[in-house]
Formats: C-alpha cells, structure tokens, sequence
C-alpha cells in the first residue's frame, strides 16, 4: 500500500513520458497483489458458511468500482486535469494504510509457519513468461500480430517460460505458486470460467466508450455515465447474491447469470447510430445484473473445497487468470473490431459503383446540395468524401455488432461449464458455529 500510495503520487507528478511508465509499472507491480490478498484476508476470517457474505461485500469495491471509475475519470479528465485521476488515490490509500496497521492480522498457521526460500527461478519464468504475453496482448493488434517478428518472438519467449515455469514449479519443493491446486475440480472449473467471465466482462467494457466517443460523438464524461447505470445493476445483484448464496445452489446462480449476461450482450448487439441514451443504459443494467449473479457464487464455489492453507494460493491464480481473461478480451474484440470493419467496408463498397441506381441517385443529391455552397468540382469532392464517411461509419457499426453479439454467444459457454462443478453446501455445521 506504501510503493503503491508512492507510484500514484509520482504518476500524477510526472514531467515526462520515461516517468509516467516507470511511475505506472511499479503502480501495477505494488497493487496487483492487493485483490488476491484481500480476498484471502476474507475467506480465511470467515466460516464457510458466510463466506457468500464476504464475497458480496469484497465485490462491491473489485466489480461495482471499476464500473463507476469511467464516469468520475471523465469528470475529472473534462473539468480538472488528467493528473487528480491519480491524485484521487492518495487519501483511500492513507486511510487503507492505516485501517490495515490497525486491523490486519496474519491467521495462525502463518505465524506458525517456518520462513521459506523463495523460489526465485519459478518467479523469473512466471514474470517473462505472463510479461511478453502480456505485451503481445497490448500491442500485438497494432503490430498486425504474427507478421510482426517481434510478437512471434514474444509468443514463443512467453510460451517457453511458461511452460518452463509449470515443470518447475512441479517439482519445486517450495514453489512460488503450488499448481498442484489445479488437482481440485471446483478450483479447475472456476478458473477457467473466472477467464471466460473476464473476457465477456472486459471486452463489453473497452467496446462501448469506443462506440460511443468515436461514432455518437459523446463525450468522456458522456460514456461515462452512459455505461454508469452498469453499477448500478451490479450493486443490486451483489447485495441480493450476497443473501442467497446459502438458500440457493449457486451453480443455478452462475448459470443464470451467465444467460443474463448473454442477453445484455445481445441486447448491444442491436445497436445502430440513431439509437437513444435508453438503448445503451438497459443493457447495461442487465449486464450489472449478471455480474453480481456470477461474481459471488462463482468465487464461493471455487474457493469452497480447499483448505486455509490453499487460499492464498488460489486466490493468487483465481485474480491473475480473471485479468488475464479481460486481456484477451480486450485483445479479441479490438482486432476484431477492425478487421470486421475493413470486412464490411469491402463488401459495402462493392454496392458503391456508378453502375448501382442507389448508389447514383444518392450521390447526385449530395452534389446538388453542395453545389449550392461550392463550385461543381468542389462539390463532387465533398460528395465523395461524404459518402465515404457513411461508409465507414456503417462498416465500423456493423463490426460493433459483431463484436456484441459474439461476446453474448460466448457467454453461453458458461452455462454447460457451470454443471461440472460439485456442489458445495453453504449452510451451518457445528465447526463453523463454533467459529462464529
């Protein structure tokens, strides 16, 4: 909290570019591991039978924040500066530091616990290995993916320590991350729809602002609190999650969720550029639905099965692969994004020759129309360029949808993964009444 608290402080104070990265990358490296321990803190201070509780209450900041952040950075961002969005962190994080010296206590089997070696090979591979995959995620799009030299040598560096990475820590006696959590269904299945959540989640989110700012002219505060009401929808199902998780089988939660998500998606799939502010708020609405409906059940179940002393662990890989999933999502929908567009684009300006009758018709019009501002030459000019402009504008509409609805089809997939989780009873034993 101190390192990142620091890192804030410098990124809002940076003079140049070279400070800002350095600033931000060890803002990511003291901040990343925030969530996962707060997470363990939870689960491991509360009895399995209100851990559903914890994890309503720890979603409201991990799902429900990042939901609002968009609207208060673009407040921030229209009336101050760019600099407050990291100043904004200094007061949170002085009083976390202090709640957190006040109140934070190690559990007994930690304090129990002999000092161990740390496993510095298996942290080396795991940090090349997640950081070139990592980058070819960011930048890969820009580079045109495999054509680029630099991104396959990226690719198989990343591949090769990561797999690297699982050998060792296989048969590391103090491994920096036990994989031998994995061995666990609950925990196996979770994480895999922990990814395919992030992906769904992430990539809906990254895509709106886009359509918003760059085909319905909206502003940053605009998009803001367009997909604001998203909270709104989540903070709801949270709480009532947070309530049913031991009266319901959170597998028939997830599941529902999962639908719900799909339908939001499919829901944004149906936009166009003549849509209202209410034809973007219901769908997100509905999307802050599922997630609390997904996001509790989800953890509790994964996290169920495992003793006190895997939390921490699971935790650990259960945050990384649920980000990594929102990386690939991100990466997914923009290269789609744009290759669906020149796709539509291609295919559309096949209808615009002068051998169309449409096509003639609408651009004598436009000509007529600036040929009362302009001369003749110049007014065909800006026909042409206007034509154009509804060219691409249609074209990149249409690559939104894809992207929409593909992210709605995908979510079903969450629905069959669901049934392979055992069940996991919430309600109250002797052991856990005991503990309370």
């Amino acid at each position: 909290m101190i390192a990142f608290t620091i890192s804030s402080l410098a990124s809002g104070a940076a003079v140049t570019l070279d400070m800002e990265i350095i600033a931000r990358v060890i803002q990511g490296a003291s901040g990343g591991a925030l969530l996962p321990i707060s997470q363990a803190i939870l689960l491991e201070s509360f009895p399995q039978s209100k851990r559903g509780e914890a994890m309503a209450v720890y979603a409201l900041g991990v799902i429900v924040a990042p939901v609002v952040v968009p609207t208060l950075g673009g407040w921030i961002t229209d009336n101050y500066s760019w600099r407050w969005i990291f100043y904004i962190n200094l007061p949170v994080c002085l009083l976390a530091i202090l709640l957190t010296r006040l109140l934070i206590v190690d559990p007994p089997y930690i304090q129990a616990e002999a000092p161990k070696s740390v496993d510095y090979i298996g942290f080396i591979l795991m940090a090349v290995g997640l950081g070139a995959l990592q980058v070819v995620l960011d930048r890969g799009e820009r580079a045109d993916w495999f054509s680029s030299g630099w991104v396959r040598l990226a690719v198989i560096a990343s591949a090769a320590c990561l797999l690297a990475f699982v050998i060792w820590e296989l048969n590391s006696r103090a491994p920096i991350v036990d994989l031998r959590i994995l061995a666990n269904r609950n925990f196996a299945v979770g994480i895999v729809l922990a990814t395919a959540y992030g992906i769904t989640l992430y990539g809906a989110l990254v895509m709106l602002p886009l359509f918003l700012q760059n085909l319905m002219g909206y502003t940053a505060l605009g998009s803001g609190l367009a997909i604001t009401p998203r909270g709104v929808g989540a903070l709801v199902s949270v709480t009532l999650a947070g309530l049913l998780v031991r009266k319901i089988d959170g597998r028939i939660m997830i599941i529902a969720g999962f639908i719900i998500l799909a339908c939001g998606s499919f829901l944004l799939g149906e936009i166009n550029l003549q849509i209202s502010i209410s034809s973007i708020i219901w769908p997100n609405v509905i999307m802050g639905l599922a997630i609390g409906m997904i996001f509790v059940p989800l953890t509790t179940i994964a996290m169920g099965t495992l003793p006190n002393e895997m939390i921490g662990t699971a935790t650990g890989l259960y945050n990384l692969m649920r980000g990594m999933g929102g990386s690939i999502g991100i990466a997914v929908v923009t290269t789609l994004l744009a290759r669906h567009a020149q796709l539509h684009q291609s295919m559309m300006a096949s209808h615009l020759t002068p051998y169309d009758p449409a096509f003639r018709e609408a651009f004598h019009r436009l000509t007529e129309l600036f040929s009362t501002q302009c001369d003749p030459v110049t007014a065909m000019r800006k026909a042409f360029q206007s034509t154009y402009d509804i060219l691409v504008g249609q074209s990149t509409l249409l690559a939104f949808v894809d992207n929409f609805r593909l992210l709605g089809f995908f979510s079903l997939i969450g629905v069959p993964l669901t049934l392979l989780f055992k069940s996991v009873a919430f309600k109250k034993t002797i052991r856990s009444s005991i503990a309370e």
